[in-house]
């Protein structure tokens, strides 16, 4: 039995989030030293208190906190005291609140911030060689300021950093303003869409911002096997040329201001060293073309803009951040093996930024996704047809053990690699099951009705039975499509051709 209420605090992420208190709104204001990797903050937080409480803990790891203020409804509430402990900052008020009561909250800051080591490595904040790279997911957000770090509670956020001159803080949505501070620069920033805390992110380092072109048609054609099933489909429904964005100001909001309901596209910019600029250009030319391809298939890209981040540092794995993806020097090869990657960082966009799991079982809603994605483009790009991708995916977990519950992996296999390839596969499964104009016009409504909120197996399971269902198909068939991909253990046979 597949449960939708989520759980508060995760059970993947126990000493994470609270349910007590929710946040619409972070202003954060930093200033960061980057030769003693030392940070001085002040966060406010606007939000809601969800029960009657005298207590609020925030998550905030091994950060010294100085001072924190309270007020609801223009009040002052006093806070009676404070204390860290144990990854938590824990804020005692004189007097308790009644739930749906508004709480802003105030907390001033500073320390050398520490990565957190859990089941999946070191996350959050990082020393480079020269700059910072913040790695949140699951629950680094901590590491760098305080929060409530649990993926259902998203929240827009104001961004103030100041550092060193000569270096670039990118952080998540849109640059709204610069100015220079004696040997000092400080840079603003704006989310304007919500997201959870870990996909909150600040990368610093000597990168300029660059526009990528926009790809040259701004059409798309579906691709590979669809492409050859629903030509006239295709025709009928294909957007007409994307708007272009010439000589985009990076510092500048988009003309439109970042809607990309009209054309499905937004301005799309690099963030790299000069050394690394035209290697950068290159291999990642082609992300406005991806942005096409998937647009078409899920919806217009769910935020202002878009923005890659190179490292001068390799990286073990890119990194996927609301609005913005973390890729290091070593990806830059123009492989397939590469490419695929920057193909599922930004579908990460559509499916774990725009649309977040309730809670980290659900992961496969987020990977799967991203590598079903994988497949679309190698399709769209002369990589293979999606069905040869697949075939490929099925046959090397067909080697591997079968002994993980994709839609109920546990802490520990949440980011195997099975979860990836079989989720995708759920997908295809579901493609052949139900036929490519079914399929794509439930995956396009999934995204629609759920843009910019939390979303869980259970949702996807009901949501992919009415479609199938008003498609044609028998009550129930898209959910016993999908069942034994999700919640057994034993790989299902390839799927078969309809």
């Amino acid at each position: 039995m597949i449960e939708e209420t989520p759980v508060l605090p995760d059970p993947y992420i126990p000493g994470s989030g609270t349910p007590d208190f929710t946040v619409a709104h972070y202003d954060l204001q930093l200033e960061v030293k980057l030769a003693a990797n030392r940070i001085a903050g002040k966060a406010r937080l606007e939000g809601t208190v969800l029960r009657p409480a005298k207590r609020i803990e925030l998550d905030l790891h091994e950060l010294s906190v100085s001072k924190v203020t309270a007020a609801s409804q223009g009040r002052t509430v006093k806070v009676a005291k404070t204390a860290t402990r144990k990854g938590r900052l824990v804020i005692d008020l004189a007097n308790p609140l009644e739930a749906g009561a508004p709480l802003e909250l105030e907390v001033t800051y500073a320390g050398v911030p520490t990565m957190l080591t859990g089941p999946w490595g070191e996350i959050g904040w990082e020393e480079l060689t020269d700059g910072v790279l913040v790695a949140g997911q699951p629950n680094g957000a901590a590491t760098w300021f305080p929060c409530v770090d649990h993926p259902s509670v998203k929240s827009t956020y104001h961004f103030t950093v100041a550092t060193d001159a000569g270096y670039l803080p990118v952080c998540n949505g849109l640059p709204t303003g610069h100015r220079r501070r004696s040997s000092r620069e400080e840079w603003t920033w704006e989310l304007r869409d919500p997201a959870p805390s870990y996909l909150v992110t600040l990368q610093i380092g000597r990168y300029q911002l660059v526009a990528v072109p926009e790809h040259p048609t701004g059409r798309h054609r579906a691709p590979g096997s669809v492409r050859q099933r629903v030509q006239d489909l295709v025709l009928d429904l294909l957007p007409g040329p994307a708007a272009e964005h010439p000589e985009q100001d990076p510092w500048q909001p988009p003309k439109d201001g970042g809607d990309a309901a009209g054309h499905g596209s937004a301005p799309v910019f690099l963030a790299v060293s000069p050394a690394l600029q035209a290697r950068a250009q290159d291999v990642l030319g082609r992300q406005t073309e991806m942005m096409a391809c998937f647009s078409w298939h899920f919806g217009p890209y769910p935020f202002d803009r878009y923005t890659a981040v190179v490292t001068d540092d390799d990286l073990e794995i890119p990194l996927e951040a609301a609005s913005l993806s973390i890729f290091g020097a070593n990806h830059l090869t123009g492989s397939w093996a590469a490419e695929r990657l920057v193909a599922h960082e930004l579908a990460h966009q559509w499916f774990g930024n725009a649309l977040t799991l309730r809670q980290w079982r659900d992961i496969w809603l987020h990977e799967g996704f991203a590598c079903y994605s994988e497949w679309l483009w190698g399709a769209e790009s002369g990589h293979g047809s999606l069905a040869s991708l697949a075939r490929t995916a099925w046959q090397g977990l067909a080697l591997k053990a079968q002994d993980l519950v994709v839609a109920d992996p546990g802490p520990e296999l949440m980011f195997d690699d099975r979860i990836y390839k079989r989720g995708a596969l759920t997908l295809f499964a579901l493609n052949r099951a139900l036929g490519d104009e079914v399929f794509t016009d439930l995956i396009r409504s999934w995204v629609a009705e759920h843009r910019h909120s939390s979303v869980d197996t259970g949702m996807f399971l009901d949501h992919a039975d009415r479609h199938a269902e008003a498609g044609g198909h028998p009550a129930g068939h898209a959910r016993a499509v999908m069942r034994p991909w999700l919640c057994e253990p034993g790989l299902p046979a390839f799927p078969a051709s309809r």
